[in-house]
């Protein structure tokens, strides 16, 4: 491995930052585990490994650079088979290749480094990581083993269906013989415990039921598709579409949208349907005057995927909306020149530059929304405007372009560098501005002229000390930095044309067919990301770490508005994750939503069937009047057909079992049932029954209740008593 150290510099920059991956890696989650007091050196798995061998960094470098150099990732797939398959009602999918083949690879190269290296075979079998890292490599194995199996793509979708939202996991099958493999891993896996997943066949689907202990996903082996979800229904469901040969989703634009990203060749997609999963908001939330203003009631889609583009990875997000853009979701301006990186350093850490449409309009906006103005935030903002005798929106909002750019160029204290560009419509109307809050404020402020451009320096007093930083006017920006030499090296930068804008490094860094004018913009330097990981966990090799910056290729992200969208596209990889949890904050929150809407409202219609069967049960059992519980109501346990007041037959079994007694509750749809009589002599003249979340938040945020009269009632939370009279469920307000 010695051979690495006579390479070009760059490889070896690649070497070290490789090495920080792979041990963060290994170690992230044991090093915040076991964070140390502050001024205490940090003792992390990683510091403790890195110690006791001290070759081990740039061999694990040297490991990943292997890695990356040697194994063969799924190519680029020009259309699914599976898409099509999925049902009409999908709100979101995922389609990724199978990696199976990319583990096997990873597997052999690190085996064949533990046999070569010496270092790498110690640690492993040594180390923090001997007692998991088998675990680890047999995983690996058994992946590898499943991937044989399996076809080229893997898709997972989201849809709601019958009111209830459903998962499923699809793939096709290239070889039999997947059922034993699946049955004999997960019962290595669960060892003396029940395994958690049930597999079945064909026959086996046709003959199962929901009875018995509850597994947390099904899986069915077809010959011709492997499927998962966690229910029965659904893959009965989509199973009966297979056989049909159904290809409903392609036909609905959500479906012919996602399939149109294959157009070019992708290898992952995620596409999220927000205009249905908005739809299935409870009713009015969608309507909400407040919700409208923000803009995003008229969200459409969120398409994200991986594909090659001339010849290099490029990861690309699409938000839509179905009209133009408007409150909040307009805030972002359509793409354009970013001028304020002009005055960015080369050299720059990191680099983030927003561009809006209208500060002013921006402000009149989050007013809107936070209500009178005399309540909230905005309560003393009178008080303050008249205390200046100025108008924040008039007399500084208005007088800022919509450009920002905060810039981070060193992270060294005790005085990190950065600086800050906004862009100005009218530069001598603002710095009166300034000088006005300034002199308001009393602090010091020097001016000085230099080169033909003023510089001015405001002292800030505080308990260490006074702190100082600069700004300028310069060529329609303000330029604010932690000191006047760092303001004055950004606008020789300007002048000089040897800002971050011009260098070639930038440029190449864009994504293809894409130049900086855009929305948006993220400028990251991996390596000074590195260090600053390093300065904890290996403080020893943050140096040498720092000395290899400028060989390293810096990751952009480029966001671009449009009248009705908002894309982002990257080259860096880094950011993929990024995408997609995204689409998480999106998604899982809203169909969450939509989850806890279809409980409610399924919760509401069986309060209504237990009202009308106690009036079905009164007049057939006078002398009782109305049922004790929910068994009485329900089927007889002993699978007989008949009818009595102690099984009256008249709900199935789901909401109305014959253990729902007592203080026993009966769970359907994410929501626990009880029948509760008042009785005197044997007869019941009234009742009450209850319908609360089995999950708060969860399954569902509101509780209902109802009595003999057939008002259904609502209260938001669980009963705050564990058995509601009928007086207290008739204060609850009606639904």
């Amino acid at each position: 491995m010695g051979y690495v150290r006579s390479l070009w510099p760059a490889r070896r920059a690649f070497v070290k930052c490789a090495a920080i991956i792979a041990a963060t890696c290994f170690f992230g989650l044991a090093s915040l585990a076991q964070n140390p007091p502050a001024g205490q050196k940090a003792d992390t798995p990683w510091a403790r490994d890195l110690s006791k061998y001290p070759g081990l960094l740039p061999e694990l470098g040297e490991l990943v650079l292997k890695l990356q150099s040697n194994i063969q990732f799924p190519p680029a797939r020009a259309e699914s088979r599976l898409l099509p398959l999925l049902p009409k009602s999908t709100m979101s999918s995922a389609a990724f290749p199978n990696y199976g083949d990319v583990a096997s690879q990873a597997l052999k190269i690190f085996r064949q480094e533990l046999k070569d290296n010496s270092v790498l075979r110690d640690w492993w079998e040594h180390g923090e990581l001997a007692a998991a890292g088998p675990k680890v490599l047999d995983a690996l194995e058994k992946f590898d083993q499943l991937h044989q199996y399996l076809g080229e793509e893997i898709v997972v979708s989201g849809a709601m269906e019958a009111q209830e939202p459903s998962l499923l996991l699809v793939a096709e099958i290239r070889k039999p013989g997947l059922k034993e493999f699946i049955q004999q891993w997960l019962d290595q896996l669960a060892g003396k415990s029940k395994p958690a997943v049930r597999v079945l066949d064909l026959d086996e689907l046709a003959a199962a039921t929901d009875a018995g202990p509850k597994q947390d996903f099904v899986v069915l082996v077809r010959p011709d598709y492997v499927l998962a979800s966690l229910d029965l229904a659904t893959l009965r469901r989509f199973n009966a579409r297979l056989d049909a040969g159904s290809r409903e989703f392609v036909a609905t634009p959500f479906g012919q949208r996602a399939v149109q990203e294959y157009q070019g060749g992708l290898t992952i997609l995620t596409a999220v349907d927000l205009r249905e999963i908005l739809n299935r908001l409870p009713p009015g939330t969608k309507q909400d005057a407040t919700f409208q203003r923000t803009g995003f009631a008229d969200l459409k889609y969120f398409v994200w995927s991986h594909k090659p583009v001339a010849g290099r990875s490029v990861s690309q997000a699409e938000l839509s909306f179905t009209a133009p853009r408007h409150g909040i979701a307009s805030w972002i301006a359509n793409s354009g020149p970013l001028g304020s990186l002009d005055f960015v350093s080369p050299k720059a850490s990191v680099a983030v530059t927003l561009a809006f449409k209208n500060p002013a309009q921006m402000f009149e906006h989050v007013k809107e929304l936070a209500g009178p103005s005399n309540s909230g935030p905005f309560a003393s903002l009178a008080k303050f405007e008249q205390a200046l005798n100025l108008r924040l929106k008039d007399d500084l909002l208005s007088y800022l372009g919509g450009e920002l750019t905060v810039e981070l160029d060193s992270l060294t204290p005790p005085l990190p560098a950065w600086r800050a560009m906004l862009s100005v419509k009218d530069a001598d109307r603002l710095q009166q501005t300034l000088n006005t809050i300034l002199a308001a404020a009393q602090f010091e402020v020097e001016h000085k002229e230099e080169g033909g451009v003023t510089y001015h320096t405001v002292r800030i007093p505080s308990a260490q000390g006074a702190m100082e930083i600069g700004y300028s006017l310069m060529d329609g920006y303000l330029v604010v930095g932690a000191s006047r030499d760092v303001v004055a090296d950004a606008i020789l930068l300007h002048r000089s044309g040897g800002s971050l804008a011009k260098s070639g490094k930038f440029l190449a860094a864009l994504p293809p067919g894409h130049s900086a004018e855009a929305s948006a913009l993220l400028y990251l330097d991996p390596i000074a990301m590195t260090v600053l990981q390093l300065q904890r966990l290996a403080p020893e090799l943050a140096d040498s770490m720092t000395q290899d910056a400028a060989e390293t290729t810096p990751a952009v992200v480029s966001v671009y508005g449009e009248d009705a969208a908002i894309r982002q596209v990257t080259t860096s990889p880094a950011f993929d994750a990024g995408a997609v949890l995204v689409v998480a904050a999106i998604a899982i929150p809203n169909l969450l939503r939509s989850r806890i809407a279809a409980n409610e409202a399924s919760a509401v219609g069986n309060l209504r069937s237990v009202n009308t069967a106690q009036v079905v049960y009164a007049t057939s059992y006078p002398q009782r009047r109305f049922a004790l519980n929910l068994a009485a109501l329900g089927p007889d346990p002993r699978g007989a057909d008949t009818e009595s007041r102690e099984h009256a037959n008249l709900l199935d079994d789901t909401l109305a079992n014959p253990s729902c007694t007592g203080e026993a509750w009966c769970v359907k749809s994410g929501y626990r049932f009880r029948l509760t009589a008042v009785c005197k002599l044997g007869q019941c003249e009234e009742y009450v029954v209850v319908a609360a979340p089995v999950t708060p938040g969860t399954t569902g945020t509101r509780s209902f209740c109802s009595t003999s009269d057939g008002v259904i009632r609502v209260q938001s939370g669980t009963p705050s008593v564990s058995s509601l009279s009928v007086a207290e469920c008739k204060a609850w307000p009606p639904i």
